[in-house]
């Protein structure tokens, strides 16, 4: 446990960012549900699942980091085993295995697993900090998430392997892997998804994809503009909604597109197009505000760590926050492909929103124990 001195180190800018954001978040949870008696409930859920994060934030910071980092095989080992049941005897979304169901609640391990390996990344990457940046300390780190990126892709749940493999990258080129290994990444990679671009438009199945994740490919790359009603029906009405929010919105709870449910998913993969029809382009420009102010302090933290662990587990999360941001926004303007993924402590989802608070708790246990040094 702490020292009451270390509390003064607390981070409550980050905090107040991650208050902010969820109570924005909830706010317009209750507006884009639009009446809907079935899904009212999910915001007293939220208000539940928010209150049940900043516990969690509280208890987390107080522990050292390094007790976490400790335990990294058996929460490893727990995962692993979370994601296999979940894989044989989960319940089922757009064809992929995603959740438990506990009585009314609904876990998703896999919003729990990218937190774990950030974690079990974190003390590889400490681990081997004087070891050379030969190919084989680079495969180390990759065998360490690719247990986690396999079952995740088995669901199969694509976004998230490729969140992973963000966060996977970003902890590589940190730590200073080399270029040619960069290359040879980038190559297959690139190979990787020309290949995966090209069947899927001339329609080959391929395995651990289904068909809606392949038609979402095909719907970006090569849109059919005579698809009015079809698979393009989502993001054509994101985008008329953040059109018709022009610079200050239409006003809370007035939006057309979302009052009147033609914009589907509203409070989950397109609760920014919603945002951004009731508040307009200063209310979409406020949330990318305070998650920008998230990711900057969770880097602010890193950098100012004790150890590198402390720093991979910072650079780690702001990573995961700041690519879900960046692919949920860019979904919601038609300049990526639909994935899924939620808009961070904004979008509807207990397991993802306490998730994400437990990795503010690791974030601030980090900034409390910072070098001492001037920030």
């Amino acid at each position: 446990m702490i020292r009451g001195l270390s509390w003064r180190n607390f981070d409550f800018i980050l905090l107040g960012a991650v208050i902010l954001a969820s109570a924005f978040g909830t706010v317009m949870i209750r507006s884009a549900i639009a009446g809907n008696e079935v899904l009212l409930p999910l915001v007293t859920r939220q208000i539940y699942f928010a209150i049940l994060g900043l516990a969690v934030i509280f208890t987390v910071a107080s522990i050292d980091y390094r007790y976490w980092l400790a335990l990294y095989r058996p929460m490893y080992i727990v995962m692993m085993i979370f994601l296999v049941t979940l894989t044989g005897f989960g319940q089922s979304a757009f064809g992929a295995q995603r959740w438990f169901t506990v009585g009314v609640l609904f876990l998703q391990p896999t919003e729990f697993a990218k937190i774990v390996a950030i974690i079990a990344l974190a003390r590889y990457f400490d681990s081997v900090q004087d070891r050379p940046r030969d190919l084989n300390w680079a495969v180390g780190a990759v065998l360490w998430a690719s247990g986690i990126i396999v079952m995740i892709l088995l669901q199969p749940n694509l976004s998230n392997v490729l969140v992973l493999s963000v966060i996977l990258a970003v902890m590589l080129w940190i730590n200073g892997v080399q270029v040619k290994h960069v290359a040879i990444a980038a190559g297959v990679g690139a190979l990787f998804m020309s290949a995966l671009i090209v069947l899927s438009v001339i329609g080959v199945r391929i395995p651990f994809l289904q068909a809606y994740q392949q038609e979402r490919i095909v719907n970006f790359v090569v849109p059919d503009p005579n698809d009015t009603y079809g698979n393009r029906y989502n993001v054509q009405q994101a985008l008329i909604a953040i059109g018709s929010g022009g610079l200050f919105g239409e006003g809370y709870g007035q939006g057309a597109q979302t009052q009147l449910r033609f914009l589907k998913v509203r409070h989950t993969d397109f609760i920014f197009a919603a945002s951004s029809e009731e508040f307009g382009m200063v209310g979409g420009a406020l949330i990318i505000l305070t998650l920008a102010v998230i990711i900057w302090r969770c880097i602010r933290a890193g950098q100012k760590s004790r150890d590198v662990a402390g720093a991979m587990i910072s650079f780690g999360v702001a990573t995961l926050i700041f690519f879900q941001a960046a692919v949920n926004m860019g979904m919601n303007l038609n300049l990526l492909p639909v994935s899924g993924l939620p808009l961070p402590f904004i979008s509807y989802g207990g397991s993802g929103l306490t998730a994400l608070m437990l990795g503010i708790g690791l974030v601030e246990s980090v900034a409390m124990r910072h070098k001492q040094m001037e920030f």
